[in-house]
C-alpha cells in the first residue's frame, strides 16, 4: 500500500478519490485551500492539510513532511467559461500552484504524478476528441490546462518520474459544488429550480457534451496506479444537448418550470465530446450508472443538501460589454 498524496481533496472528484484510495488500503494525505470544497467532503482517515498550492513554501514543507510516494493533483480553478474574465486568478490557481506541487514532488521523491486535466485542452476542434488530436484550447482556463500537461511531461522525463494525465468528461454527480456561480451547469441548474427558479441557458442550448456520472470514473482513478505515461480521456460516448440536460434534470425534480436562454457565453465550445477507447484499453472504463439514473442520484442528494446561496466573486477582473449579463447582475 502506497502514500498517497491527493490534492483537491475537499472537492468534488479529489474526495471521491479519496475514499476510494482509502478503501483500497493507501494511506491519504490531503490537501485543500477550501476555496471551493467543503469540509464535509474530508474523510476522517484522510491526514488533512489545509494550504495554499499557490505557496511553494507551504507546499514544499508539507511535501517534505510527508513525502509522499505518488501524488493525485486534483486542485483546480475549473472555470473554463470564467476564466476569460477572471485571467490572473485563473492562471495562478491552476498553471502556478500546478507547478509548485510538480517541483516540490518532485524533490521530495515522487515516484508518480497523476494529473486531472481538461477537455479544455482540445478546444474547437471536431470531435469526438481523440488522445492523438493536438492541444488547441481557445480559453484561458485551457491553455493553462495544456501548459500544465507539457510541463509535467518534461519535469518526469528529466527527473525520470512516472507520470499519467487524465483528461475527463463534463462530471456531475453527489458532492459537486451547487453554490458556484460560474460553473458546474448540472449543479447550477439543480440550485435554480430549488430556489424555484428557471435554468438558464446560455444561447440555443444545442452546445453538445458528454456528461459523466463521477461513480463510472472513480474507479478509473484508482487503476490509473497501474498505468504509465499516457494521456486518457475517461467517460462516455453518449452526448446529450445541454437543452435535453435541462429536461431530464427539470423531469428529475417532478418541476413545472421550464428553461429559459440568455446570451451566448464569450469562446464557449459548441461541441465538446471525446473518445474513450484508452480509458476502456487501460482503465476498465464502463458506464454502469446511466445519465438519466445518475442525474435522479444526484437530484435526490441535493434534494438533501437543500437549497444552497450561489456564491459569487466580489470582483472579476475584467468587467465589459463582454461579461455575461448572468454574472454582471447575478442573476444565477
Amino acid at each position: 500500500m502506497a502514500k498517497i498524496m491527493c490534492t483537491g481533496v475537499a472537492g468534488f472528484i479529489g474526495s471521491h478519490v479519496q475514499d476510494a484510495l482509502i478503501k483500497k488500503g493507501h494511506t491519504v494525505i490531503g490537501i485543500d485551500n477550501m476555496s471551493g470544497g467543503f469540509w464535509r467532503n474530508i474523510n476522517p482517515e484522510t491526514t488533512f492539510e489545509p494550504i495554499e498550492l499557490c505557496d511553494s513554501h507551504s507546499v514544499e514543507r508539507i511535501f517534505k513532511k510527508y513525502k509522499p510516494e505518488i501524488v493525485y493533483h486534483l486542485a483546480a480553478d475549473a472555470t473554463e467559461g470564467r476564466s476569460q474574465f477572471t485571467p490572473l486568478s485563473a492562471t495562478r490557481n491552476n498553471l502556478l500552484a500546478s507547478v509548485n506541487t510538480f517541483t516540490s514532488a518532485i524533490r521530495n521523491g515522487a515516484k508518480k504524478i497523476i494529473f486531472t486535466s481538461s477537455m479544455s485542452v482540445y478546444g474547437d476542434q471536431k470531435p469526438p476528441f481523440d488522445e492523438s488530436m493536438e492541444t488547441r484550447p481557445v480559453d484561458v482556463y485551457g491553455v493553462n490546462k495544456a501548459a500544465t500537461e507539457k510541463i509535467l511531461q518534461i519535469l518526469c522525463e528529466v527527473h525520470g518520474v512516472d507520470w499519467l494525465i487524465l483528461r475527463p468528461h463534463n462530471v456531475f454527480g453527489e458532492r459537486q459544488n451547487i453554490r458556484d456561480a460560474y460553473r458546474n451547469v448540472v449543479g447550477i441548474f439543480m440550485n435554480r429550480i430549488m430556489h424555484h427558479k428557471s435554468p438558464l441557458i446560455y444561447g440555443d442550448g444545442k452546445q453538445v457534451r458528454s456528461f459523466t456520472y463521477i461513480d463510472n470514473i472513480t474507479p478509473c482513478f484508482i487503476k490509473a496506479l497501474d498505468v504509465s505515461k499516457k494521456i486518457i480521456n475517461i467517460g462516455p460516448i453518449e452526448t446529450q444537448t445541454i437543452n435535453h440536460l435541462s429536461q431530464v434534470i427539470l423531469t428529475a425534480f417532478d418541476s413545472p418550470l421550464r428553461s429559459e436562454s440568455v446570451a451566448d457565453r464569450p469562446r464557449e465550445v459548441k461541441y465538446a465530446h471525446c473518445t474513450n477507447d484508452e480509458a476502456i484499453k487501460y482503465l476498465g472504463y464502463k458506464t454502469k450508472v446511466s445519465f438519466e439514473e445518475g442525474i435522479k442520484r444526484m437530484v435526490k442528494w441535493a434534494k438533501e443538501l437543500g437549497p444552497q446561496e450561489m456564491v459569487y466573486l466580489d470582483n472579476l477582473e475584467l468587467v465589459n460589454s463582454k461579461t455575461p449579463i448572468t454574472w454582471q447582475e447575478r442573476l444565477i
